[in-house]
């Protein structure tokens, strides 16, 4: 099957692209840069655009059956800073997408969204898909904005579709200098020897889910049929910010140091994931714990060479 995998070079993208090669299919990569920690792959026909690039998009998608959205422009921290810039980068240019996939017969689009940023601050726990979705950050309004129009293109032009909500991804490959990813940030700042800043109390309980789980779930609802469209992927469990330190100090073999500072704004303070849906309807479940995948992570981050003072 010929597949397109839009922000393929990032973190979840690669290693979708992974599994996509290693399950034969011919694999098309767009992206504005390169892959950050790897030479391009064999096999791979990449391109190197921004997202905003109408005309390619329209020349290529007719080649193509099946296409995994997982672009952004913004993360939850940065994109209250400016709504308009988020709506248009995103929600605009996700509408031409549609749009174009309808005009060249694109078989089904995968959706990557967020399991935490849609659903906002739940009234119970663990979330389940079909429970209150109440954003309170720009990023997670135009994911949910775009979830929509998703159900809407279905509606309108039988597009197929389906939506991944995941908890928090982390594991190989994740950036440690970047804006999102607490894992793996962590986890960068120990490897250079500074501290660990935790905004608030580091009483926020989040849910995590290692790469590899996640790819699984990915793939498994890109290529069945199911009864749902919409699909959380975590490990149903949350832990505090805390309680990530504590695992983190028994994975590393040097110091650790914590500074706590105000608490954000844009970020929800407790919620995990109902991942039922998914077992029942994909047969899946996350299978490493959170000790080992923060132990795989620590060994890609330590041996880092970038990351060496």
């Amino acid at each position: 099957m010929n597949t397109l995998v839009l922000g393929g070079n990032g973190f979840i993208g690669s290693h979708l692209v992974d599994r996509l090669l290693s399950e034969g299919h011919a694999v098309h990569v767009f992206d504005r840069q390169p892959e950050r920690y790897r030479k391009p792959l064999a096999g791979v026909a990449y391109h190197i655009q921004d997202f905003g690039n109408r005309a390619f998009l329209a020349a290529v998608l007719p080649q193509m059956d099946m296409v995994f959205h997982l672009v952004s422009t913004t993360v939850p921290k940065t994109s209250n800073d400016d709504p308009a810039f988020d709506v248009m980068s995103n929600v605009v240019e996700t509408i031409y997408l549609l749009e174009e996939c309808v005009k060249g017969n694109v078989k089904k689009v995968v959706f990557v969204s967020t399991g935490g940023a849609v659903y906002g601050t739940p009234a119970a726990l663990p979330v389940a898909e079909d429970g209150p979705e109440s954003p309170e950050s720009s990023y997670g309004i135009t994911k949910l904005t775009i979830e929509k129009y998703l159900g809407l293109f279905h509606r309108l032009y039988g597009l197929n579709y389906v939506i991944i909500r995941p908890s928090n991804p982390y594991g190989e490959r994740q950036n440690p200098d970047g804006d999102q990813g607490v894992i793996a940030v962590f986890l960068g700042k120990i490897a250079k020897g500074k501290a660990i800043d935790i905004w608030g109390d580091g009483g926020n309980v989040k849910d995590y889910v290692y790469i590899g789980d996640l790819i699984d779930g990915i793939y498994r609802a890109a290529f069945r049929d199911t009864v749902h469209r919409v699909f959380n992927m975590g490990s149903g469990v949350g832990h505090s910010i805390n309680d990530i330190v504590k695992m983190i100090a028994g994975k590393v073999d040097r110091p650790i140091s914590v500074a706590y500072g105000p608490k954000g704004t844009f970020d929800v303070s407790r919620i995990y994931l109902d991942i039922t849906r998914a077992r029942k309807e994909l047969g899946w479940e996350p299978r490493v714990s959170l000790e080992e995948g923060l132990r795989r992570t620590w060994e890609f981050v330590k041996n880092l060479g970038s990351l060496r003072d």
